[in-house]
């Protein structure tokens, strides 16, 4: 089988590391072109670094990493460090990293490989706000037909996370993501619906040890760390980590092809995905919003593929 031709585009973050890790110990599905950086969960240069460090304990060198946006098309940047800690990746107990950022801006770097590229072969798997691929989009329009597909973790079902109306990645860059859901390429949307199902307890997590790797024992450090009453749930939820999963094994989610409206507003339902589930609207869907995953599956293959890292 041909590998799936992509780059990641991130704000690590611990549920962007695993999803970073998960990728990168998966070379022989995932021809991982490059990983760009955003302002997201902690400001460009801790992301930048993060990515970094991650690609460092991975082993995976190979792979160019680019810093990109640091902040969003309109609004001021809104961070998480009382979610991620100080640095992004609480818990996760790495050194800074030794190697540094290739140059190049991480939109400049997506246009080229998109550009280089034949027409609908890349899949952009975008973890954190959408502000790089905007901007892309934006600038040289011509590289649309070059992508394959979106898989994204962003919006929700109901709730959100950050604001009632919001899940975060979105509210931080509606204009963005309003650009990305109306870009007219195929979207995969990993909304709250489906990521909240994706919950890995201490309990599961904790055979993460028994493997005696070094990336083992992050990844139980930064799913284990202490979160703030919970945020919501018993365990750490897999937000990003679903987007690389949903490329290697699709047969795991569900879900159903929907219009979807980002609200750009500066109001309590900034950064609301309004998705129109039932097709009430009778508008064109834009997106596969994915609302179901076998959660135990998932923690099988994902641990198990982290337990090859170095």
């Amino acid at each position: 089988m041909a590998r799936e031709t992509i780059v990641i585009d991130t704000d690590p973050g611990q549920d962007d590391a695993v999803a970073l890790l998960l990728a990168f110990a998966s070379a022989t599905e995932l021809d991982l072109k490059a990983v760009t950086t955003v302002a997201g969960n902690v400001p460009l240069v801790l992301t930048t670094a993060n990515a970094l460090r991650i690609r460092e304990l991975a082993g995976r060198k190979d792979v160019p990493v680019h810093a990109g946006a640091d902040r969003p098309l309109i609004f001021p940047l809104s961070t998480a460090e009382f979610v991620c800690g100080p640095d992004g990746l609480a818990g996760a107990d790495l050194p800074p990293p030794r190697g540094k950022a290739e140059s190049g801006h991480a939109v400049e770097v997506l246009i080229a490989i998109l550009r280089a590229a034949p027409d609908d072969s890349v899949t952009l798997c975008p973890l954190g706000p959408l502000t790089n691929l905007a901007l892309a989009f934006r600038l040289a329009p011509d590289v649309l037909p070059k992508v394959k597909r979106i898989v994204l973790m962003g919006g929700a079902l109901a709730l959100g996370n950050i604001t009632p109306a919001a899940e975060f990645n979105i509210h931080v860059d509606p204009h963005a993501a309003a650009i990305v859901f109306s870009c007219g390429r195929p979207i995969v949307m990993m909304g709250l619906g489906v990521t909240h199902q994706a919950i890995a307890s201490h309990e599961q997590v904790a055979r993460l040890i028994a493997f005696g790797n070094a990336a083992g024992r992050a990844v139980h450090g930064m799913l284990t760390r202490p979160r703030p009453g919970g945020l919501g749930t018993a365990g750490h939820p897999m937000h990003d980590p679903c987007v690389i999963a949903w490329l290697l094994w699709p047969e795991l989610f569900a879900g159903r092809d929907c219009f979807v409206e980002v609200e750009t507003g500066d109001g309590p339902l900034r950064g609301r995905t309004t998705i129109d589930w039932n097709g009430r609207l009778k508008r064109q869907a834009n997106a596969h919003v994915v609302a179901s995953v076998e959660a135990e599956a998932l923690f099988q293959r994902l641990f198990d593929r982290l337990a090859t890292l170095p």
